[in-house]
């Protein structure tokens, strides 16, 4: 190879400056050769690679050459679907819990608590998780808070008492806060550009895709027991083998890394962007828990008793969102960075209008997945934002953001529906809930569309 003259690169004509634009073709024609054959990556360099490159593996133009057999891929897909089961899970089982412990002051209150509470230990936890992980790992908090999960999670089987079972479900949602925050921060930490957002839409699928099983399972099991839904959460004790295995705690932590990766730096004024989407989502949590919450005791009010229904509607929350969270990563593109949660809340409102006006089940499964998929659009696409925006060694910090409005949303959620439902009815309930979306449509889509494309950001 031949060397660069002293002092500069190679120009085209001799006598330019060495640092002119004019430069040598032969470099430009070997780049150019190594991004086709190498997925638009450079090619790796002959010295020993670094913890920090490491922890990016080569995922190709696309996202897709090296996610499927990168075992790390799968185990944290496998961790983002705890989160989703700690709330829906015993949806489809609350009218029978609320029969069996009818004696208990306040059953029905504290019975939709079971359901929510979880959602508010996580809103209290998460930003102290976040730092947490920040601080002493990902790794180890993601191990500890999965055993948790599994012992808070089955409590409720056992447990004699409404008042143990809701205690219960406040150390379950305190397990969610240490999973959810380090799982996302590891997201950021393993992957960057498309393969980041193509990850944060496979796991919002991968969450939907498991939590349909579970909950269908869930309301066929609340049929026999009420309580024999709590059974479900065991199937986290199976994962800690695999999580030990496969995930090894990053190496770089703010400043130590050696040579830092795309975006690691942060953007500018990240901590109001991060706001702002914490913001927007925890408002869509609270329209989007009026299905679990809700919909199961609107269900026996119009005629389909069956715990069965309940959990057919949840189904098609569940199984309708995988499908938009695998489309997501090619919306996003098409749609923008504001036009794609614009169009998730429209969905919503298109469901909660189905709600509203019909009764047959088949359109009410369909109401059910039209929310469902418009999540699966709004979520990825503001987890995407937050850590893209955050510095590497403040993303367990974002996540815990994002995650304490998640699910603050989620705990609000009955409270604020429960009054409206009790004066106005199910119904008009819904109505006000779809009107409620058609500002936050129009905002989302004209001030993120217009907001300036972060350094790191999804390109099409």
């Amino acid at each position: 190879m031949r060397e660069p003259p002293e002092g500069g690169g190679w120009t085209r004509q001799r006598g330019k400056p060495s640092g002119s634009r004019w430069r040598d073709p032969l470099p430009n024609l070997e780049k150019q050769c190594e991004e086709l054959r190498y997925g638009q990556r450079p090619r790796p360099s002959r010295h020993p690679p670094t913890a920090s490159r490491m922890t990016a593996p080569d995922t190709g133009p696309h996202g897709e050459i090296g996610l499927a057999r990168d075992p790390r891929v799968w185990a944290l897909l496998l961790a983002g679907m705890l989160t989703i089961m700690s709330n829906s899970i015993i949806a489809p089982a609350l009218p029978g819990i609320e029969a069996m412990f009818h004696d208990a002051p306040n059953a029905g209150l504290m019975t939709r608590l079971l359901v929510t509470i979880p959602s508010l230990m996580i809103a209290i936890a998460a930003p102290f998780a976040g730092m947490a992980a920040d601080r002493f790992g990902r790794r180890r908090q993601l191990l500890a808070g999965t055993l948790l999960f599994a012992l808070a999670g089955t409590a409720g089987f056992y447990l004699s008492s409404l008042e143990a079972i809701l205690a219960s479900r406040m150390l379950l949602g305190i397990s969610v806060a240490a999973i959810m925050t380090s799982t996302s921060a590891l997201i950021g930490d393993y992957f960057t550009g498309i393969a980041r957002a193509r990850l944060a839409g496979y796991q919002v699928a991968v969450m939907n895709f498991a939590a349909f099983f579970f909950v269908m399972a869930a309301g066929f099991m609340a049929s026999s027991s009420a309580v024999l839904p709590f059974l479900i959460y065991a199937v986290s004790l199976p994962l800690l083998p695999l999580f030990i295995a496969v995930l090894k705690e990053p190496s770089r932590h703010g400043h130590e890394t050696s040579q830092a990766l795309p975006g690691d730096e942060g953007q500018p004024r990240w901590i109001l962007t991060v706001a702002a989407v914490s913001i927007l989502a925890g408002i869509g949590f609270v329209l989007y828990y009026l299905v679990p919450t809700q919909v199961p005791y609107y269900l026996v009010s119009i005629g389909h008793s069956d715990p069965s229904a309940a959990g057919w509607v949840m189904g098609g929350v569940m199984l309708v969102g995988s499908v938009c969270a695998m489309l997501f990563a090619r919306v996003r593109p098409i749609l923008g960075r504001g036009g794609t949660p614009a169009f998730g809340y429209a969905m919503m409102m298109a469901g909660l209008l189905i709600f509203w006006h019909f009764h047959a089940l088949p359109l009410l499964v369909l109401a059910g997945g039209m929310i469902g998929g418009g999540m699966s659009f709004i979520m990825p696409n503001f987890v995407t934002i937050c850590l893209n925006a955050a510095p590497a060694a403040r993303r367990g910090a974002a996540m815990g953001a994002i995650t304490t409005c998640l699910f603050f949303g989620q705990f609000v959620s009955p409270l604020t529906s429960q009054p409206l439902i009790a004066h106005f009815g199910y119904e008009t309930t819904f109505l006000f809930g779809a009107l409620a979306l058609i500002p936050i449509v129009l905002g989302v889509w004209l001030g993120l569309q217009r907001a300036p494309r972060p350094p790191v950001a999804m390109q099409p």
